[in-house]
């Protein structure tokens, strides 16, 4: 997998995470405390700027209500080729 495109696949993830978060009228802190992880940490995801570990994908979906393939499947992280 090229740079590129582990980056755009950060991005997009990003992107999910805080479209869903923003569905639940959450803030970065109240979802950090949610999934037991630091705020800064998922602004970090929420900005792309991370890959997140499998678990912390779990922790994260968790927290925001929503299984882990709803949350590839419904917020355009997959891309159709």
């Amino acid at each position: 997998m090229s740079k590129e495109s582990k980056l755009e696949i950060n991005q997009r993830f990003g992107k999910a995470i805080r479209r869903r978060r923003r569905e639940l009228d959450l803030s970065q802190e109240k979802l950090a405390e949610r999934a037991e992880l630091h705020r800064t940490y998922i602004s970090s995801i929420e900005r792309g700027k991370l890959n997140p570990s499998l678990e912390n994908i779990d922790k994260l979906a968790k927290a925001l209500e929503i299984s882990i393939s709803a949350l590839f499947a419904n917020y355009g992280i997959e891309v159709k080729e």
